[in-house]
C-alpha cells in the first residue's frame, strides 16, 4: 500500500509539470497574439497570410501554437481527471487497472508524433530545405 502511494504521488508531481507545460505555451500563444494585436502598426490579413519563400506566415505560426496548445490541454484534462479517478482505485487496487493507468499516464504526451511533426514541418520549413 505504501508503495502503491508513492506511485500516486509521482503521477500527482508528474501531472503538475505538464500542466506547467500546458500553462506555458497558453502563455506563448496568447503572448503571440496579443504582439500581432498591440503596437501602432497592426498587420492586415494579408500580411498575417503572407510568406517569404518557404517561411510559414504568422497565421500559420500561431495556428500551429493554438493546435499544440490544445492537443497538450486536452491531454492534460484527460490524465487530471485518471488521477483523481486513482483515489477510488486506492481503496481496492487492481495491479491490471493501475498498470493500464500508470501507462496512460506516462511522461511523454500521447499526441501523435505525426501530428506535432506536421506543425514544425510548416514552421520550421527555413532550417529543413
Amino acid at each position: 500500500m505504501e508503495s502503491l502511494q508513492s506511485i500516486l504521488l509521482s503521477m500527482k508531481k508528474t501531472l503538475e509539470e505538464f500542466h506547467g507545460v500546458v500553462l506555458r505555451l497558453e502563455k506563448i500563444h496568447r503572448d503571440g497574439r496579443q504582439m500581432m494585436r498591440g503596437g501602432s502598426s497592426q498587420p492586415s490579413l494579408k500580411q498575417l497570410k503572407q510568406r517569404v519563400g518557404v517561411k510559414p506566415s504568422l497565421a500559420d505560426c500561431l495556428d500551429g501554437l493554438m493546435l499544440l496548445h490544445e492537443m497538450h490541454h486536452f491531454e492534460y484534462l484527460l490524465k487530471s481527471s485518471l488521477v483523481s479517478a486513482l483515489s477510488t482505485l486506492i481503496l481496492k487496487p487492481n495491479s491490471c487497472d493501475l498498470s493500464a493507468l500508470q501507462q496512460l499516464l506516462i511522461d511523454q504526451p500521447n499526441i501523435p508524433k505525426e501530428e506535432v511533426q506536421v506543425i514544425f514541418d510548416i514552421i520550421f520549413a527555413e532550417e529543413i530545405s
